[in-house]
């Protein structure tokens, strides 16, 4: 199990050279889950998805998850432990690749992911999923995409959908507030835009977004848990709907592993991420009704 956890925090953090995920997704069950892969949304190699679909579920609520790595690295394929703990509880889930740095830089990776998401909210139904109970989830630069999306409607807008399409946005470990860039490798991700509050997901904070669940830990070093505290400041100080975690002694990586059944001890993570979705999606929630701010509720794991 320790070497599972070093090679699969390897891998996540971008280090790894070896594919060693597919000793976790190796260990993931995918009974009742039906994977459709390699669905373009778009002309360019890297403008795939795949689709991981609850057999029992009739227009279940969909997530996009969208993973992080710096916006440097990535594969769908390397997060199967994070779609299938979804399916197997009935939630759609659709991952979407993206172009990355250095091939380009801002903006294209958000201009890709919006695709992916109007993709998704024009045509999952034809996989089964209810494009009016649509979710947007991400990890890490995932997070910050995911925020940028629900939060400033240029970009869905510009890819022929609209954010009024999200029913919510769960992010985890985001940046959403991290300027002066100080990372050689970063700042070349942002090019000319490095120093621009625009491209910052707390700029847009307006009241007007979706329901927001931030979800971080506070051992996390590689994405200061402040960034969650400071995006969640910003949306309710503007009125806006938002829940966030800041879970005791986590870090970075733990976080999302914590979808992973050999590691839920790290985090409720993944409950806590359905029962939002559960709470926003009940037939008589608001987008202006505030969410619970006591624990959320917990689910059981299906056998």
């Amino acid at each position: 199990m320790l070497l599972l956890r070093f090679c699969a925090g390897l891998l996540l953090a971008g280090l790894a050279a070896c594919a060693p995920v597919d000793l976790l997704n190796d260990t993931i069950p995918t009974g009742g889950i039906t994977i459709t892969r390699n669905v373009a949304y778009g002309a360019q190699p890297r403008q795939t998805l795949d689709i991981y679909r609850p057999k029992a579920a009739e227009r279940a609520p969909v997530v996009v998850f969208i993973y992080g790595g710096a916006w440097q690295h990535g594969s769908k394929s390397d997060y199967l432990f994070v779609a299938a703990a979804l399916a197997r509880r009935g939630v759609e889930v659709v991952v979407p690749d993206y172009r990355l740095s250095p091939a380009i830089s801002y903006p294209v990776f958000l201009q890709d992911c919006a695709r992916a998401v109007a993709w998704a909210s024009h045509s999952i139904a034809a996989f089964g999923g209810d494009p009016g109970a649509l979710f947007l989830m991400g990890h890490s630069a995932g997070a910050y995409i995911v925020a940028m999306l629900a939060l400033d409607p240029v970009w869905l807008a510009e890819a022929g959908s609209s954010t009024q399409a999200l029913r919510g946005a769960i992010g985890l470990a985001g940046p959403y507030d991290f300027l002066p860039i100080q990372e050689a490798d970063i700042k070349a991700v942002f090019g000319p835009a490095q120093r621009d509050p625009a491209t910052q997901p707390v700029t847009y904070a307006d009241g007007r977004n979706p329901p927001m669940l931030l979800l971080a830990g506070s051992a996390d070093t590689t994405v200061r848990p402040r960034n969650t505290e400071s995006l969640a400041a910003h949306i309710r100080a503007a009125g806006g709907p938002v829940a966030e975690r800041i879970y005791p002694g986590v870090g970075h990586i733990g976080l999302i592993l914590s979808f992973a059944a050999g590691f839920r001890g790290e985090a409720p993570a993944l409950d806590d991420t359905l029962a939002f979705i559960r709470q926003v999606d009940a037939p008589d929630h608001r987008p202006d009704t505030p969410l619970s701010g006591g624990k959320l509720s917990r689910l059981r794991e299906p056998r």
